[in-house]
C-alpha cells in the first residue's frame, strides 16, 4: 500500500513518518520510505547523521536514468526526453516492485536506520529564483505511477508541508493520506483545507493527532475532526530523545504510541486497492499537464503516450513476466 504523510509545517509529520517506517521494518514488513519534502529531514529522523544524510544519492539527480528505465520497451514513448513526470505506464513499460533489484534502486535507495530510503534531494542554491520544487518530486510521481505494491508491502512518502502537496497529481498516488494534526485551531484549519481539496478526487484522508498532552487535547481533536481521527500520538520522551540526536530502538517507544502506529497500519491494510481508478487518475493528470505545459515543452502531443488498454497492477506484472515478490 502507498501511504502519504501530510500536514502543516511543524506538525511532526516527518517524525511520524519515520516512526511508522521503523515500526513496519521492525515487524518484518517490506517498506520503502521516500522523502518528498522540500525540507529533507527524513534520513536524520530515521537515524542518519547530518553528513551521511547530505551524502545520500538523490532521485532528482538520477532523473534521466529513472525515465530511461521506466519507459522500457513502451512504443508510445519515443525517448526519455519526452517522458514527463505524469507519463503513465503502458504496455512495454518497466514496472517496479517495492522490494527488488533494479538500476533505480541500486542508484538511489540506501538503507538508513534499518529501512530502505530514497530522497528527492534538497532545494539547491542553483534552483533559487529559476525552479520550483515540483521539478524534483516529479521523480517520485513517475516512480509511484510505475510501482505495483503487493499485499503487506508499503511505500511511505513524507510529503512537503502545507497545501503545496496538492500542486501536482502526486496527491492521488496514495491508498491512504495521513494528515498529522496538532490539537490547535490552526492545525484543524489545515485539515479542513486538505479535506476540501481531496474530496473531489476520492483521496482518503485519515487524521492522526500529534503532540497530544491530555484528555482535553484528545477530546478537542475528536470534536473537530470526527470520524476521520484514527488515533493520536502523545508527547513522547522517545521522540524528544531523537530530537537531541539519541536514536532509540523503536521497541522503546511508549506502548500507547506503538498502538497508534499499528492502528495506522491496520487502517491502510483495510483499504481496498482500486487499480482501475489509480490508472485513470494518472491518465487524467497526464492529459491535464500535457495541455497546460508539457506538449509545448516537448514539442509532442503527449496524449499519444496514453495506452487505453493498460491498467497498472498485479495483472500487469504477470503479463510482463515480473511476478510480485514473495515473502515467507
Amino acid at each position: 500500500m502507498k501511504i502519504a504523510l501530510v500536514g502543516k509545517g511543524g506538525s511532526g509529520k516527518t517524525t511520524l513518518a519515520a516512526l511508522l517506517v521503523r515500526r513496519l521494518a521492525a515487524i518484518g514488513r517490506p517498506v520503502l520510505a521516500v522523502d518528498a519534502d522540500i525540507n529533507q529531514h527524513l534520513a536524520v529522523a530515521l537515524g542518519a547523521t547530518e553528513p551521511d544524510a547530505v551524502a545520500l544519492p538523490t532521485l532528482s539527480a538520477h532523473l534521466p536514468l529513472i525515465k530511461d528505465y521506466l519507459r522500457g520497451a513502451n512504443p508510445r514513448i519515443a525517448s526519455a526526453a519526452v517522458m514527463v513526470k505524469t507519463t503513465p505506464p503502458g504496455a512495454g513499460s518497466q514496472l517496479l516492485r517495492v522490494v527488488e533489484r533494479n538500476p533505480i534502486y541500486d542508484a538511489c535507495v540506501r538503507e538508513v536506520g534499518g529501512a530502505r530510503l530514497a530522497v528527492t534531494g534538497p532545494f539547491a542554491e542553483d534552483d533559487l529564483g529559476v525552479a520550483c520544487y515540483h521539478s524534483k518530486i516529479g521523480a517520485v510521481e513517475l516512480l509511484l505511477n510505475h510501482l505495483v505494491d503487493g499485499v503487506g508491502e508499503y511505500v511511505v512518502v513524507d510529503m512537503t508541508a502545507g497545501a503545496d502537496s496538492f500542486a501536482s497529481g502526486l496527491f492521488t498516488r496514495f491508498d491512504v493520506t495521513f494528515l498529522v494534526c496538532e490539537p490547535t485551531l490552526r492545525s484543524v484549519g489545515v485539515y479542513r483545507q486538505y479535506r476540501a481539496y481531496a474530496r473531489d478526487f476520492g483521496v482518503r484522508i485519515a487524521v492522526v493527532g500529534n503532540k497530544v498532552s491530555d484528555a482535553q487535547d484528545a477530546a478537542f481533536l475528536s470534536a473537530q475532526v470526527g470520524d476521520d481521527l484514527v488515533g493520536w500520538m502523545s508527547r513522547s520522551a522517545h521522540v524528544r530523545a531523537a530530537e537531541r540526536g539519541e536514536i532509540r530502538p523503536i521497541s522503546a517507544l511508549e506502548p500507547a504510541n506503538v498502538a497508534t502506529l499499528d492502528v495506522m497500519r491496520a487502517t491502510v491494510d483495510s483499504t481496498v486497492k482500486d487499480w482501475d481508478t489509480y490508472q485513470q487518475q494518472a491518465v487524467d493528470f497526464h492529459l491535464r499537464n500535457a495541455a497546460a505545459w508539457a506538449n509545448d515543452r516537448t514539442g509532442c502531443d503527449l496524449a499519444d503516450q496514453v495506452d487505453p488498454d493498460f491498467i497498472a497492477g498485479p495483472d500487469a506484472l504477470a503479463w510482463s513476466g515480473q511476478l510480485p515478490a514473495t515473502r515467507s
